[in-house]
């Protein structure tokens, strides 16, 4: 399913242009929704999963926040430190065992959905779930085309993939509206998680990783 988009499309354009790819098929389907903080991953997914469920395909949605690393890991390296926030805010391993190999298109079907939960910042086991041979897995997070999520050649594990375009004036302005945190991009409270974020645009490139961008200014 490797395809790539020739421009920038809008918000209703990208999802039409997803719909129209993602057809039932032997296996299942991973589509990641990638982009900074505030960029809209989650109202993008679930709009992109009422569509594909209205469509008559079964869908799974996870969301990559439902696996973060304990506090002490997380804040490791400080908790003003822009490369702490990359490197560790996510338990990759967790995630690559419990959700992307189990629901690759080989894979066994049995899941789980999260790993830690984060207003108790405690870690959680749920029970184990098995997906269909064909539905299709949307997961939204940060950093997923990180180089942590890719297979042993190097090559990204999502069917699909987006980038969610947005600048950071706007995604901060955003955020400040949602949580109450500083509405202005060069807050110092705010460099751990704008600096982190920019170093993985600089770093990975996921633009350019993507299958498709979205202006979701």
């Amino acid at each position: 399913m490797e395809t790539k988009a020739a421009e920038p499309l809008s918000r209703e354009a990208g999802i039409s242009w997803l719909v129209s790819r993602i057809r039932p098929r032997a296996g299942r389907t991973l589509v990641g929704i990638d982009g900074v903080d505030g960029a809209g991953k989650t109202t993008f997914a679930d709009d992109l999963a009422t569509e594909l469920v209205d469509s008559g395909l079964t869908v799974i949605r996870i969301s990559l926040d439902d696996f973060l690393n304990p506090a002490e890991v997380r804040h490791a390296q400080g908790r003003t430190s822009p490369e702490g926030f990359l490197a560790d805010t996510y338990d990759y391993q967790r995630f690559i065992e419990d959700v992307l190999e189990p629901l690759g298109s080989d894979g066994s079907g049995r899941y789980r959905d999260r790993s830690y939960d984060l207003p108790t910042e405690s870690p959680v086991t749920p029970p184990w779930q098995v997906a269909p041979d064909a539905a299709v897995v949307i997961v939204d997070g940060m950093f997923l085309h990180h180089d942590r999520l890719r297979d042993e050649r190097g090559r990204k594990v999502w069917d699909l993939s987006v980038w969610l375009d947005v600048p950071f004036e706007v995604s901060v302005r955003r955020l400040a509206q949602r949580d109450g945190t500083p509405s202005d991009v060069d807050d110092p409270r705010l460099v751990r998680y704008v600096a982190g974020q920019r170093r993985y645009i600089d770093t990975y490139h996921p633009a350019e990783r993507a299958n498709l961008v979205v202006d979701n200014s």
